[in-house]
């Protein structure tokens, strides 16, 4: 068993759900939605044994904002 994290964001009229693990990412319509969605996309994602080496411990990290002029 592996201990996952993941951030969950909303885009228009969908929440995104992003492994921070892996490079998968899912959606729904609603939080509970997309956190189950992307859980099963990962379970699938680490069943090929040539994406399971791409799994990367993530320690502590930080979601932050900030504007640019741009």
């Amino acid at each position: 068993m592996k201990n996952l994290k993941y951030l969950i964001y909303r885009e228009g009229d969908y929440f995104v759900s992003q492994c921070l693990n892996v490079e998968v990412a899912s959606f729904g319509t609603t939080i509970d939605e997309a956190l189950t969605n992307l859980k099963e996309a990962v379970e699938l994602y680490l069943e090929d044994d040539n994406t399971a080496s791409q799994f990367h411990e993530v320690g502590e990290f930080m979601l932050g904002e900030f504007a640019v002029h741009a």
